[in-house]
């Protein structure tokens, strides 16, 4: 049996060992569990996707120590154009001189790999990978869980981070709000004759948008563009089936060659798009993060921020807490967590999901219509700023952590 520690955290991803590296910062100890080896997350061609880390969330890095490693790896985003079908009546989001960048696109892999060295270099994260908890307990004084390998881990509080499938939701009887859009993202990498000068593009189309996020050039010099294309699920399929001559051409297409000549660099990948929102999440001596808590469409780019702002809001509590002397799974602190994240989940999930059936009307009238409120909003300072601090993290109540030091 190893020893108690604060945390037990189920679940060794982005967000669970993000939350691992800013609870130790903090002096809490844990326990993190992951069925993977990190050999097999950290391969080459594993995981191609990409990920916008907002101001915010880049904040909470570089307050945990990760900025030096990840800093030469990311892109920065300069702007953002978001277009329906490439038609007039686009918006500019670009920010002032005071805003820095409206984030920093990173592979994910990449970000796995300095959240794995961070984390090998700690010594109040105990990090068990390759097993999975055979049984989990949560007792009014403490947690556990017996893991594959026969050991048994316990700690105070449990943290499910599993992601969408979280079995520890699942059991714990923590019920979710969900469907299924019917939609699937296919995911790649391009390169390109024009610089994308930092711009990320966000392209609607009734069956779905296309997403161009701008990567940091190859060595060779040539441009790079991670992509994400969301196609109808009827059509996925025969999406799947496309030489990559082909899916190259529908891509090109529907991007009407913004960035000239391209090619394509990276595997393809895809995967279905669904919604789901856990009405509570937490429970005894538990604390849902990430999308074990709530997972929601690519549409925004706010999957990740959204997690990693329940790790910024969760490791303050917890460490307010223990400053008073209180135990890390004490109903109050739990409490407070659920109240914090309660508000910017919902509104973050809410608009997201609005986003994708007001851009999915299909028609030249909805067209028209969408086009319109565009207009207005490009020529609206104060939106424009509303929309682009939601975009970096910056608004509402943030915890101390995502701020920058």
């Amino acid at each position: 049996m190893s020893g108690k520690r604060d945390l037990l955290i189920l679940g060794g991803g982005l967000v669970g060992m993000t939350l691992a590296l800013a609870a130790a910062k903090q002096g809490i100890t844990s326990h993190v569990v992951d069925k993977a080896l990190p050999e097999e997350l950290t391969a080459e061609g594993t995981d191609g996707r990409a990920s916008a880390i907002s101001t915010a969330s880049w904040n909470l890095f570089g307050n945990i120590g990760l900025a030096q490693r990840l800093e030469p790896l990311g892109c920065p985003i300069s702007a953002i154009a978001v277009t329906d079908g490439m038609k007039p009546g686009r918006i500019d989001f670009q920010p002032g001189p005071e805003d820095g960048t409206l984030g920093r696109m990173f592979a994910n892999r990449d970000i796995r790999l300095a959240l794995f060295e961070a984390a090998r270099g700690e010594s109040a994260i105990a990090w068990s990978s390759g097993v999975e908890p055979v049984t989990r307990e949560r007792g009014e004084h403490g947690v556990s869980v017996t893991l594959s390998d026969g050991r048994t881990l316990e700690a105070s509080l449990m943290i499910g981070a599993e992601g969408r499938q979280s079995p520890t939701r699942a059991e714990a009887g923590l019920s979710s709000a969900r469907w299924d859009y019917r939609h699937r993202a296919f995911v790649t990498a391009i390169s390109h004759v024009r610089p994308h000068e930092g711009v990320a593009w966000e392209i609607f189309y009734p069956a779905g948008p296309l997403a161009l996020l701008p990567l940091l050039d190859l060595p060779d010099g040539r441009h790079r563009s991670a992509v994400v294309w969301t196609v109808d699920e009827r059509d996925a399929a025969g999406i799947a089936g496309l030489s990559d001559a082909v899916f190259l051409s529908e891509i090109t297409s529907r991007m009407e060659s913004v960035f000239g000549a391209t090619e394509l660099i990276a595997p393809r990948m895809s995967y279905p798009l669904n919604f789901h929102h856990a009405a509570r999440i937490t429970g005894q001596r538990l604390a849902l993060i990430g999308d074990a808590a709530h997972g929601m469409h690519p549409i925004a780019g706010q999957g990740l921020n959204l997690g990693l702002r329940d790790v910024g809001c969760l490791v303050e509590v917890l460490a307010d807490g223990m400053l008073l002397g209180l135990d890390p799974g004490d109903a109050q602190l739990l409490a407070r967590y659920e109240r914090w994240r309660s508000l910017d989940s919902v509104s973050v999930m809410a608009t997201t999901d609005a986003l994708v059936r007001i851009f999915g009307i299909p028609g030249r009238l909805p067209s028209m219509v969408r086009r319109l409120g565009m207009g207005l909003i490009q020529r609206s300072g104060w939106m424009k700023r509303f929309f682009m601090d939601e975009a970096r993290g910056m608004s509402g109540q943030l915890p101390t952590l995502l701020k920058a030091q």
